[in-house]
């Protein structure tokens, strides 16, 4: 490959980057919203009981300049509880609560983080083709 060949399929592949990395991202946030799912379904995780929990989680992949990213994450107000637990907690009306974390997210990252280098590696592979 001479140096005028190497310019040009750089050229090209600085053209397609951000659109090949946010498909590989999607699949990224969709995988790890899998994964945490698979997780929340029973134990060492939560156990399920009307299953809303467990649909809460979603991925959102944006475009930014050159790439992607994406957030994975739930707005279910139990979700830090069930992850961590809590120790020693009283409520307002004197109930004394003590719960033990069920982890479902950190067991998910590492996995989820080979899927994000696999799916890159994709994406290279992808734009020097």
């Amino acid at each position: 490959m001479n140096l005028d060949d190497l310019a040009t399929r750089l050229d090209s592949a600085a053209d397609q980057i951000a659109e090949t990395v946010e498909r590989r991202m999607r699949n990224v946030g969709a995988d790890g919203v899998a994964r945490i799912r698979a997780n929340a379904s029973g134990r060492p995780g939560p156990n399920v009981i009307t299953g809303q929990y467990r649909a809460s989680w979603k991925a959102v992949t944006d475009r930014i300049p050159y790439g992607a990213e994406c957030t994975i994450g739930t707005e279910a107000p139990q979700g830090r509880r069930l992850e961590f637990g809590f120790w020693d907690m009283t409520d307002s009306i004197g109930r004394h609560f003590f719960q033990p974390p069920y982890p479902h997210v950190q067991p998910a990252l590492p996995l989820i983080e080979d899927t994000l280098h696999e799916e890159m590696r994709a994406a290279v592979g992808e734009l020097f083709a």
